[in-house]
């Protein structure tokens, strides 16, 4: 299928993906333009998604957001934006409402509810239902094929801006299937069930399979609920005072300034602030429902710690899971009517990210992407302009690469940085990297 070359002007960037990264980039170019008088940052932004969503597939009721609503879309950076989540509550009538909550962590359903309230003010530079299949750099710019309602079309941008997210992570030859499912799904999936398991398995030990296993069992009131992971028990998140400093904007100054080897100090002094860790609340939480259930002696919520997945014989309405008590080795078959794998998330591989721009890119020893500190690639100099990365950074940028935390200020960084692209000679820049 060949493509159109879409008519309209080279735009100044072309962001890939329209998740909270893309949206507080486009939210910072447009609050640029407002005060930049004839010479706005022209931007456009593509997402494959039919309408704004933002893991949708995990919005239970009632879990609420890790991160404090001040680490919004903008505050960190413009904090008299109007753009903010105070903002938003003000539109929705509810700031009021909020304060007497006493909270700084709203429900993740009212902080999606918000994300679609900034998207929708920015819907002229976004088109949805559009995927990006290719980027070539040709001449002074880059050619962007798209796809859209079964067309191919080519837009042109000087820099490209990357924010797709993350994918799925499985176990290694794990299938997915109408009983077998990733947790991305959970609320996508539920609805299609033509009846209620009696026996649903979760595998993983970080916040959302803690998440899973709670909601499957306060939703199926009469299934056995077996979560299966490595450790003793959920690890709790530190969330201390100083430990939350890893995500403060001069950390990833500090991360992006230090050594390989300090870099991956930092990362293992602190995996347990994000990986693998669960909110103590929730902990104590499903503690002591399994307390209770042993006290009345009808046990639903049962607890296969220090326990490994051995095998997994998918069937139509079902599986026949098999779990390894590690320190014993005995084995024990689960006949499963719901498989859940709540084993986390992984940035998108970046060779077919760049596709054709791949051989363009510096890579490290280890594979990796060389990344700029204003998360700019490190190309060979031979590309029209800048590709910008959102998310698979954590190598260069630290442990905020792909949370929210940072995204405000980040958003701001990559503004800056293509507001000074545009007044200051390529070549300038190339000689400030040497």
């Amino acid at each position: 299928m060949s493509a159109a070359l879409n008519q309209e002007k080279v735009h100044d960037v072309l962001g890939i993906g329209f998740g909270p990264s893309n949206l507080a980039l486009a939210i910072a170019l447009e609050e640029h333009n407002r005060t930049a008088g004839n010479d706005p940052i022209d931007g456009v932004f593509f997402e494959r998604q039919a309408s704004f969503g933002w893991h949708r597939g995990m919005l239970i009721e009632g879990t609420t957001m890790q991160v404090s609503y001040l680490k919004d879309l903008v505050t960190m950076r413009n904090p008299a934006s109007d753009f903010s989540f105070l903002s938003y509550l003000h539109a929705k009538d509810r700031l009021a409402d909020f304060i007497n909550h006493k909270t700084l962590f709203p429900t993740r359903v009212e902080y999606h509810d918000y994300l679609e309230w900034a998207a929708g003010r920015l819907d002229d530079v976004v088109r949805y239902d559009s995927e990006v299949v290719e980027v070539q750099p040709v001449d002074e710019h880059f050619e962007v094929v798209v796809r859209h309602g079964g067309q191919l079309a080519v837009h042109r941008a000087h820099n490209i801006v990357m924010a797709v997210g993350l994918e799925a992570s499985l176990p290694e030859g794990a299938e997915l299937g109408e009983r077998v499912w990733h947790n991305l799904d959970l609320m996508h999936r539920v609805p299609e069930l033509t009846d209620q398991p009696k026996r649903c398995v979760v595998i993983g030990a970080g916040q959302s399979a803690a998440e899973v296993t709670d909601y499957l069992h306060r939703t199926f009131a009469d299934a056995e609920v077996c979560a299966v992971f490595g450790r003793y028990g959920y690890s709790p998140a530190d969330d201390s005072p100083f430990a939350n400093r890893i995500f403060d904007p001069q950390a990833v100054d500090d991360f992006y300034a230090s050594s390989p080897e300090v870099r991956a100090k930092l990362m293992d002094y602190h995996r347990n602030t994000n990986y693998s860790v669960v909110d103590l609340e929730l902990i104590e939480e499903l503690y002591a429902r399994s307390y209770q259930e042993k006290v009345r002696g009808a046990e639903r919520l049962r607890i296969l710690n220090a326990s490994r997945l051995v095998d997994v014989d998918t069937r139509p309405d079902g599986a026949k899971v098999t779990v390894e008590f590690q320190p014993t080795g005995e084995r024990s078959v689960l006949d499963a009517d719901l498989l859940v794998y709540a084993t986390g998330c992984r940035p998108r591989d970046p060779y077919t990210l760049l596709g054709a721009l791949a051989r363009h890119c510096e890579w490290d020893e280890q594979g990796s992407l060389q990344v700029e500190r204003d998360y700019r690639v490190r190309t060979t100099g031979e590309l029209p302009g800048a590709v910008y990365l959102q998310g698979g950074t954590e190598h260069t940028h630290g442990i905020t690469s792909s949370l929210l935390s940072n995204g405000a200020v980040r958003a701001g960084e990559i503004r800056d940085s293509l507001v000074a692209r545009r007044t200051t000679p390529a070549h300038d820049f190339a000689l400030s990297r040497s």
